[in-house]
């Protein structure tokens, strides 16, 4: 185990809970080496040897994606990065929208 403890709390510096590797594995009902996997693929963006909870969910995101579609890794993480892409711009379009309306 490393050497944040399961109850461990760590924050960022921007204030956002950060969790071991181990604790992602743990939440995201997988190994710590698929955890591994997908920070090497960069499939996830870690801090040293913590994530945040956004990559913790897009951890538990993509197993679903494989278990429940049968996408590969490349699959399901260009199908989250898409959706990610689709929201930034529905936000855009509307932040837009507001100000011509104004």
């Amino acid at each position: 185990m490393s050497q944040f403890g399961l109850s461990h709390v760590v924050v960022s510096q921007e204030g956002d809970r950060l969790y071991s590797f181990e604790q992602a594995a743990i939440l995201t009902q997988t190994s710590v080496t698929v955890v591994k996997g997908f920070a090497s693929l960069g499939l996830i963006e870690p801090i040293g040897v913590m994530l945040r909870a956004r990559d913790v969910t897009r951890i538990a995101q993509i197993q679903r994606l494989r278990r429940d579609l049968g996408l590969n890794l490349v699959g399901a993480s260009m199908v989250l990065d898409m959706a990610q892409e689709i929201a930034q711009l529905r936000a855009q379009l509307q932040l837009y929208q507001q100000r011509k309306n104004a």
